[in-house]
């Protein structure tokens, strides 16, 4: 009878063990099944109930690798560092990329010195991975991404949501946002990744009013060694009215990050792949991201047409194009990338796009790259968690060349950065104010927009006469920073003036006084902490006159910054050279006794040539202004017309063509240029295209005549096409109106 109970208990439990094996796998099962359709909140619910109870350590060790996962991909990084901590404790033969993502979740959570720990080992696993070698050795000194925490003040805008809230672009005086919010208040349809809506673009109006002097209860500004220093929500006070930004660009799936053409009549946009009501997958199932194009048309956008370089089995998105509409950067994970999403660049021509370039290993890593800017100078903002920094995605700058970086990469430290993700960033030229998404502690859900500002770090600077140790006012004080003029100060009574300091820059503080000899003195930030100092420059009289100059474009007459501007001392042939900032402006200090020669030189630019004559024994200034030509300059001839129906050169036109073109073309020997005729509205099209054909024929061949060489002349009639005023076909006007269409332009092919 015993026998018989023992066994009868043998069989339940062996039972027993197989209904929970059975229930376990299912669990499994189900988990797995919600992994793979990216339902990461669902799975990480199946996942925690299989594991509670799970003790196979083969379906264990798959739970326990794909529930970390899927925290990462939430994005929650306590969780996540829980759960790695857990497999690589039980499985250290685990496949070595969870090595990585526990390094990245540790440093999410600034314990700097654990992920450094975890990138070395990820790195004796991968050695082919440079990111274990640059984050292993940038972990062992935080300090210098905290060298620019003082100098801005970042806020949170009441303008988020408790949805994400990302990717500001500026527009007409506002914003326009992606977000997962629903001003509407009708239900929205959920993204399964992570049960929140689908996104959408919204707008607010004026920028003006997110200010954080406005009286309103908003966040404390951050600063300081942590940008997300605080667990506190933020109250969701409305400063102004968010609104949909367009019923047609939004769709009933997810909207991204845009950009507008100059004119903010036409904008990229980002996409799922999802136009005129039908949606496209790849043959993985998946819907990707598309960038499209949108034209406004009586303030309503519409014509949304796809980019040609799109496809169904890739992504495209983030689109930013450059200040002169010619180039477009972008992310994409199209095959041949370095890593997860790459940024490209893509020419722009008239309507058409050319073929996408990646950018290039500097750029871009084995990690992501993301949400390109490019600001008023063409310089390259984005966001990375394959370059060093403080954890998670982080906020990186390079100066652009010809759409090549040419001063390497910067992280923007803190308080811009922070160990979660931050990136969506737009700016100013100067980088002293601007806007950008982050998830760090101090949002009330999930991706928030912060307003950032740059406040000043003052650098005070006093010039004495070296002799008499006594101030000297009305002191020309020239900042030099990182080899490039910027700001021109002037001495006051007490001899001193003040800068605002840049950081990681290298400065020269040049000092010019007629009648002195000229002095500088170097100062770096890059070394150099602290928050006020003082710098005392000294000068010894001179019998040196001082040339004070300014590089002006001829087309508008506006400063060109970046022009190298050389002065050669004609008889000891010494130089001094300088490269212009924004202002156009260079000093130099001028010997007496020798005549000089001044250089202006600047890529795409004709370079302008001049002589200071000898200059006298006793001390003055000489003011000088040098025009330059670029290429694709414009000029109208202000006298050139012509009489109706006629293409003769008239004796007033052969006048301004020798004064101007023809002088011109002798100084720069190496300069092509197009002559462009244009006719008034009346007569035919084809008649008027003739016409204006034969005047700039007419034009060629007088400068021909005259000694310049017909390799350099294009010319080419436009006809009607393109009027000076209002007098179009069907337009009554005055005779002088019509005058003013019958007029000769020359534009600028090349120069050397």
């Amino acid at each position: 009878m015993n026998k018989i109970f023992h066994l009868a208990s043998v069989v339940t439990l062996l039972f027993l063990f197989a209904c929970e094996s059975i229930h376990a796998q299912a669990k499994l099962k189900a988990a797995n099944r919600q992994f793979e359709n990216m339902s990461y909140i669902d799975a990480i619910r199946l996942y925690e109930e299989f594991l509670h109870d799970a003790k196979d350590p083969t379906t264990r060790r798959e739970g326990l690798k794909k529930l970390a996962y899927s925290y990462r991909k939430m994005q929650d990084s306590r969780n996540a560092e829980r759960a790695y901590a857990d497999l690589l404790r039980d499985y250290p033969d685990i496949e070595s990329e969870n090595y990585l993502y526990y390094a990245q979740s540790l440093a999410s959570n600034q314990k700097y010195k654990e992920s450094q720990k975890y990138y070395s080992f990820y790195g004796e696993k991968q050695t082919a991975d440079l990111r274990a070698k640059r984050f292993t050795i940038s972990l062992m000194d935080m300090n210098r991404f905290y060298r620019d925490s003082s100098s801005y003040k970042v806020q949170y805008l009441p303008i988020n949501s408790r949805q994400a809230d990302f990717s500001p672009m500026f527009y007409k005086g506002g914003l326009v946002f992606c977000s997962g919010r629903d001003e509407g208040g009708s239900i929205k349809r959920v993204f399964s990744w992570n049960q929140t809506p689908f996104l959408d673009l919204y707008f607010v109006s004026d920028t003006s009013q997110l200010s954080i002097h406005n009286g309103l209860q908003t966040a404390q500004a951050l600063g300081g060694m942590s940008a997300s220093n605080s667990d506190t929500p933020v109250l969701d006070e409305k400063l102004t009215k968010v609104e949909e930004f367009s019923r047609v660009l939004n769709t009933k799936y997810h909207e991204g990050p845009m950009t507008f053409f100059k004119g903010e009549q036409k904008a990229v946009l980002t996409r799922n792949n999802y136009n005129k009501g039908r949606s496209r997958e790849s043959k993985d199932g998946t819907n990707r991201l598309k960038l499209y194009t949108a034209d406004l048309v009586k303030d309503v956008w519409a014509n949304v047409k796809e980019l040609p370089f799109n496809s169904d089995e890739y992504s495209t998105g983030h689109p930013a194009l450059t200040p002169d509409n010619t180039k477009m950067y972008f992310v994409s994970d199209m095959p041949g990338g370095y890593g997860g999403t790459d940024l490209y660049i893509v020419e722009y021509n008239n309507g058409t796009w050319g073929t996408p370039v990646n950018l290039g290993k500097e750029v871009n890593t084995e990690g992501n790259e993301m949400f390109p800017y490019i600001d008023e100078n063409g310089n390259l903002y984005f966001s990375s968690d394959g370059h060093e920094g403080l954890g998670g995605l982080d906020l990186f700058y390079a100066e652009m060349k010809e759409g090549i970086t040419y001063k390497g990469i910067v992280n923007l430290g803190a308080p811009l950065n922070s160990e979660k993700d931050d990136f969506g960033l737009i700016t100013d030229s100067g980088r002293n104010s601007g806007f950008f998404a982050s998830n760090r502690k101090r949002g009330i859900h999930d991706d928030n927009i912060y307003s950032f500002k740059r406040e000043c770090r003052p650098l005070n600077l006093i010039v004495y006469d070296a002799a008499t140790k006594i101030p000297l006012e009305n002191v020309d004080i020239r900042s030099v920073i990182n080899g490039e003029n910027q700001d021109l100060k002037v001495s006051g009574l007490d001899g001193s003036t003040s800068v605002c300091l840049q950081t990681e820059s290298e400065y020269e503080f040049k000092a010019i006084k007629e009648g002195y000899e000229m002095n500088s003195i170097r100062y770096s930030t890059k070394s150099n902490t602290g928050q006020k100092t003082t710098l005392e420059v000294y000068l010894d009289k001179s019998n040196s006159s001082v040339l004070k100059g300014i590089v002006k474009s001829e087309l508008n007459q506006t400063p060109i910054s970046g022009v190298e501007v050389t002065l050669e001392n004609q008889k000891d042939k010494t130089k001094q050279r300088v490269v212009t900032g924004k202002d156009g402006g260079y000093e130099f200090e001028v010997k007496p006794g020798a005549d000089h020669k001044l250089t202006a030189h600047k890529d795409k630019y004709a370079t302008n040539n001049e002589t200071i004559v000898k200059v006298g024994k006793n001390p003055t200034q000489y003011q000088n202004v040098q025009g330059m030509y670029g290429e694709g300059d414009i000029f109208k001839l202000n006298n050139i017309y012509y009489d109706l129906d006629k293409f003769f050169i008239r004796k007033d036109a052969a006048k301004e063509l020798d004064k101007t073109v023809l002088p011109l073309l002798k100084k720069y020997p190496d300069m092509r240029v197009e002559i462009r005729s244009h006719t008034d509205a009346r007569s035919g099209d084809s008649y008027n295209m003739q016409l204006s054909d034969n005047r700039a024929k007419a034009v060629v061949n007088y400068l021909a005549q005259r000694g310049i060489n017909i390799s350099r002349l294009l010319s080419n009639g436009y006809g009607e096409n393109e009027p000076a005023n209002e007098c179009v076909d069907g337009v009554q006007c005055k005779e002088s109106q019509h005058q003013e269409n019958r007029r000769t332009e020359f534009r600028i092919l090349s120069v050397k």
